[in-house]
């Protein structure tokens, strides 16, 4: 890396999630039934599309937020994580000799407990580097030492646990010179070289790459790339990947994506989409995510075609953990995600690439959906919501909302309903997806509340 709403009033219209095909599933009894999030839930999830498909799908997580709906999602969508910054030098050996593996180790048991991959990054960057090895005064001996033993460590101490390796992070200039870093200015290009060397003596069995950005074209700085790795494979150097971050800008997929991919994989090395991103112009509008959606599903069909293509991380799932919007001012909405956990199109652009479908939404306002509260007591409230279609015709629903004052659905029938914090979204049961052209469906819910009882802003999804 470059440096996710009691009782409305009667008739009030709840926007109906489109293009989605969701949960079926019925909730009875006393409680309610909690299950992955039910945004998209009955879509086959993005890591079974990929793995049909030979390919890998990953994300950038940050470890403290691997709980609730983001750990559900990165859990039950992704068969790769990638730590975000959990395992550059700055984090991991702040001070030194003394190691901190808290956010690394947390990511790699939750890759494991959800039967995951994890992609090791980064052991050698000019970036992210403590203070104590940017601002020491170094001979070229004890900089070797010090990154072999850096290397050494962090690759042994998770020797078999870790698929992959970003081992070499942005060693070139645009035009395709070296970068002037710590390393390359202590050490000449033979640190590469040292670096692969070392890692693969720690973990013979992890997949080594050298990542950079703007190398997924074919242009100067991907050419020396090539070069590079071509002179590596044929001195017999530990290279196994190549990594293609993909920060992009809509819009701007290079025409040369595929045949980029191609020629590294002649070379007889894998090629990963590591960094996946594609920024926009804020605000994002239907015409700007659309566009962001055929960009998405252009990268990764890019790398299903190349079967040496192995990989696709996006990085960050959500616009709520991207970086995009701090770096870039005025830019953002990056993610296959919104902040509310929503699937955006993006993520349907990247399940059609790797060969899922999609239901063609039906026309704005031909479905709505209207929350009604037909009860209430001074511990809570009985609800009904009835999706009608006038128009246009549903094989699966959803609709959402969020509390505006605490309110907690205790129970719900006829639908599966799922609320983290004070967001709530309802799917349909297995016998009531379909609402056909002048007809409705309906679902009640009890909840709990006190002291009011607000109407809450009511969104799409």
């Amino acid at each position: 890396m470059r440096s996710l709403r009691t009782g409305l009033p009667a008739g009030l219209s709840i926007g109906l999630s489109t293009g989605l095909s969701l949960a079926v599933a019925l909730v009875t009894g006393t409680a309610l039934l909690f299950t992955a999030p039910a945004a998209h839930a009955a879509d086959t999830p993005l890591r079974d599309l990929a793995a049909a498909k030979g390919k890998v799908i990953g994300t950038a997580v940050t470890g403290s937020k691997l709980t609730g709906t983001y750990g559900d999602l990165a859990g039950g969508q992704f068969s790769s994580l990638t730590p975000g910054n959990a395992m550059k030098w700055g984090t991991v050996e702040p001070t030194q000799g003394t190691f901190n593996w808290t956010e690394a180790d947390q990511i790699v048991a939750f890759a494991q407990a959800h039967n995951q991959q994890v992609r090791g990054h980064t052991l050698v960057w000019h970036s992210q580097n403590p203070s104590w090895l940017t601002n020491g005064t170094w001979t070229s001996a004890q900089l070797s030492s010090l990154l072999q033993n850096h290397i050494s460590t962090e690759v042994g101490r998770y020797k078999g646990r870790i698929a992959a390796w970003d081992v070499v992070n942005e060693p070139f200039n645009e035009d395709g010179t070296y970068r002037s870093t710590l390393w390359y200015n202590g050490l000449g290009s033979d640190y590469i070289a040292n670096a692969l060397t070392w890692a693969h003596a720690a973990d013979p069995d992890a997949k080594l790459y050298i990542n950079d950005y703007n190398v997924e074209g074919v242009n100067a700085k991907s050419t020396a790339l090539y070069n590079l790795v071509k002179s590596l494979k044929a001195a017999g150097v530990p290279i196994d990947g190549v990594g293609l971050q993909a920060h992009l800008v809509l819009g701007q997929v290079p025409s040369t994506l595929q045949q980029n991919i191609q020629r590294f994989a002649d070379l007889g090395v894998d090629v990963a989409v590591t960094e996946l991103d594609i920024r926009m112009a804020l605000p994002s509008d239907s015409t700007k995510l659309a566009q962001q959606k055929a960009d998405f599903k252009s990268v990764v069909a890019a790398c299903v075609a190349v079967s040496r293509c192995v990989n696709v991380t996006v990085w960050g799932f959500t616009d709520s953990d991207s970086w995009v919007d701090s770096t870039f001012p005025g830019y953002g909405a990056a993610t296959p995600y919104d902040a509310n956990y929503a699937p955006k199109p993006a993520y349907y652009g990247i399940s059609e690439a790797l060969g899922g479908t999609t239901t063609t939404p039906p026309p704005t306002g031909a479905c709505t959906a209207a929350y009604g509260v037909s009860s209430q007591w001074n511990t809570g409230f009985t609800g009904q919501v009835t999706i009608s279609c006038s128009g246009a015709s549903l094989s699966s629903w959803r609709v959402s909302w969020t509390y505006g004052a605490g309110q907690q659905i205790t129970q719900a029938w006829n639908a599966v309903c799922t609320q983290s914090g004070a967001a709530v979204s309802c799917a349909n049961a297995s016998y009531n997806g379909t609402v056909a052209n002048g007809s409705s469906v309906s679902f009640g819910l009890n909840a709990s509340w006190s002291g009011s009882n607000p109407v809450p802003t009511v969104t799409l999804g």
